[in-house]
């Protein structure tokens, strides 16, 4: 018996598009994953891993690397993306909502959607309205549960416990006590699940 996956996923990585999007072609065949929303800004603060602020190179090979691996799985996405976004948190928040109602993979799903390829930033309107929107729920009730200190509190507490676990940024899989970190991991991350190892 296959052991779970936690797809530990916040709104604000880029990289995570790659891997949202393309688990949205999959439709019926997604994989069983838990998705577990966090905050990765506040992990990678607390290291002092900021990776592309005030790195242009970087930046622009992290752009061009997107775009290529998004060639593979047949995504036409709009590049650059808005980034870094500014209400991160916000955005994980409802995600965290989500997670409590059911709806969580749908809104993520949109709101990457809608950043990726329509260029709007999530965290911020019109992409929450529209987001929710799209997949049923009022944004209006949402809003004010996720904007609550309890849900803050929740999304910190959870990014902690995300980073207890190891993880260090997004995305990234969990089996265990394994840790697997990008895009290009699910697929490992799914191996070990069925087998406890690779290869």
């Amino acid at each position: 018996m296959a052991q779970p996956v936690d797809f530990w996923v916040s709104i604000g990585s880029t990289y995570t598009a790659l891997t949202v999007l393309r688990l949205a072609q999959m439709g019926a065949d997604i994989p069983a994953l838990r998705w577990r929303p966090f905050d990765v800004r506040r992990i990678m603060l607390a290291q002092n891993n900021i990776p592309f602020r005030d790195k242009p190179v970087k930046a622009a090979y992290m752009w061009r690397d997107i775009e290529r691996r998004a060639q593979i799985y047949g995504l036409a996405l709009r590049l650059p993306a808005p980034y870094p976004l500014p209400d991160l948190p916000l955005a994980n928040q409802i995600a965290l909502v989500g997670a409590d109602e059911g709806w969580c993979v749908d809104y993520v799903i949109e709101t990457y959607r809608l950043w990726f390829i329509e260029g709007l930033e999530p965290g911020q309107e019109p992409a929450i309205s529209r987001a929710l929107a799209a997949i049923g729920q009022n944004a209006g009730r949402v809003m004010a549960l996720a904007a609550s200190d309890e849900v803050a509190a929740r999304l910190q507490a959870e990014s902690d416990k995300a980073m207890a676990l190891g993880v260090f940024g997004a995305p990234s899989f969990v089996v265990g006590e394994e840790v697997f970190w990008g895009d290009d991991r699910l697929e490992d991350a799914l191996v070990w699940a069925e087998r406890g190892r690779l290869g």
